[in-house]
């Protein structure tokens, strides 16, 4: 066997079969992550680049078969090899329809999962990325980045352009889009994946402390500085660094990030020695900064040095043939947090949901889908969801006719008023007698 240090992932409510695993597996020299349950395989799954699932079926909760089934739709090109103490001939066909490579029952022999091991590696056949990443590529490279719309794909083939250098990289777009999902994605889908990644939201720390947390301080430089300290820039030397709502930043703070992007070095607030550093800076924003600009508020300079590559992702409202995918991977991600269950909507529900504006993106339909999933008990539908959110939909939908009614409505009260003289109607609705007789036959 090839030793090619994959990440392997076992899931099994027997810690005692984990552990047999597991030693197996690293006499092998893979790498191994281990969940007792299909909740914590999901976390590590969408936190970890995974090679290889093996999972138990009888569990209790929520089965193998969830999550087989999960990791078909969301990691098509994940293996997938099941070991189980309860074997049968529907169990066993049921596996493999679902897309499983292997079959093992238990108890079973070192040679046994080692072959095994072996034929599902075989069958996976690696996990390079192409140049041009499919939307079936996708799913799997980009778990985070939910949709198959040509907007999100779009902002996808950019990230595969960019991943592998360190190019400053602006990211547009309004609040609650996912603008950080796209920043790490671009950090650790890239060959600089196992340096740091440090997040920073400019808007979140007060502006008098934004400037030392960023670039670090010397003993003495203000009240409260008891010792020298790195800033964010050194922590993320070698790796990135996101600047999220970058237009919170003051001009001080503005020309200190214009050194660090000519110069690739900082200064510690309070010293006057230059530290070199290495980092890739991706900066996002939904404030208007060519407005800024014009009010003299940020630096036009440091806005073309930001600028090198622009990625701009779309509101919600833009996007919203992948309201579906999102409410689905929501429904998964608290339907197991607070139900321990898989949870359905129903298409009333899922309409309304589309019908929506969205003034709060991704985050406000987040939101909405983990209350729902509280309220319900294993379907969501209409009733689970805000008040708000229905009585806009029902607005909407019933303002269109209103309009239609009223005028007809009108029109027919000035023709009784002048006896049905259509020219007479005509001439005080200022209109033709043709969109009279239109507007009525509608």
């Amino acid at each position: 066997m090839q030793l090619r240090k994959e990440n392997i992932l076992i899931v099994d409510d027997d810690v005692n079969i984990l552990e047999l695993l597991q030693r197996h597996l690293q006499s092998w020299n893979y790498h191994v992550f281990k969940a007792i349950s299909v909740k914590e395989a999901v976390t590590i799954l969408r936190d970890t680049q995974i090679d290889l699932l093996i999972t138990d079926l009888k569990m209790p909760e929520v089965d193998g078969f969830e999550l087989i089934k999960f990791v078909s739709e969301h990691y098509p090109k994940l293996p997938k090899l099941v070991v189980t103490g309860y074997p049968s001939v529907q169990g066993s066909l049921a596996a493999i329809k679902s897309g499983v490579v292997d079959y093992l029952t238990k108890p079973f022999t070192k040679d046994e999962l080692k072959s095994a091991l072996e034929k599902s590696l075989v069958v996976s056949g690696g996990r390079a990325v192409q140049p041009k990443i499919t939307s079936e590529d996708r799913t799997e490279a980009y778990g985070e980045i939910i949709g198959n719309s040509e907007k999100i794909n779009d902002v996808i083939q950019v990230i595969e352009r960019i991943k592998n250098n360190k190019a400053t990289v602006f990211i547009k777009g309004e609040s609650g889009t996912g603008k950080e999902l796209v920043a790490r994605a671009i950090h650790y889908q890239g060959k600089f994946s196992r340096a740091p990644f440090i997040a920073v939201n400019c808007g979140g720390i007060p502006e008098n402390l934004l400037e030392a947390e960023l670039f670090g301080y010397v003993k003495g430089a203000f009240t409260g500085a008891e010792t020298n300290r790195e800033g964010f820039f050194q922590a993320a030397n070698g790796g990135t660094i996101f600047l999220d709502e970058i237009g919170n930043a003051s001009l001080t703070v503005q020309s200190r990030l214009l050194r660090v992007l000519q110069e690739k070095e900082v200064v510690r607030v309070g010293s006057t020695k230059a530290e070199k550093v290495d980092v890739r800076i991706i900066a996002a924003t939904n404030s208007d900064l060519q407005d800024m600009i014009q009010k003299q508020t940020f630096r036009e300079d440091l806005y073309y040095r930001l600028t090198v590559v622009e990625i701009h992702i779309a509101p919600l409202r833009e996007r919203k043939d992948d309201i579906a995918l999102l409410v689905d991977k929501f429904l998964f991600k608290y339907g197991i947090e607070y139900k321990d269950r898989f949870l359905k909507i129903t298409p009333e529900a899922l309409d309304i949901l589309n019908r929506y504006n969205w003034p709060g993106n991704i985050r406000e339909l987040e939101n909405i889908v983990q209350r729902a999933v509280i309220m319900c008990d294993k379907v969501v539908d209409v009733e689970h969801l805000p008040d708000h959110l229905k009585h806009t939909i029902a607005f909407s939908a019933e303002a269109l006719v209103p309009l239609k009614v009223v005028e007809k409505q009108y029109i027919e009260k000035v023709l009784r008023a002048t006896g049905n003289n259509k020219t007479k109607a005509a001439e005080i609705l200022q209109i033709d007698r043709k969109t009279i007789r239109q507007k009525l036959s509608d």
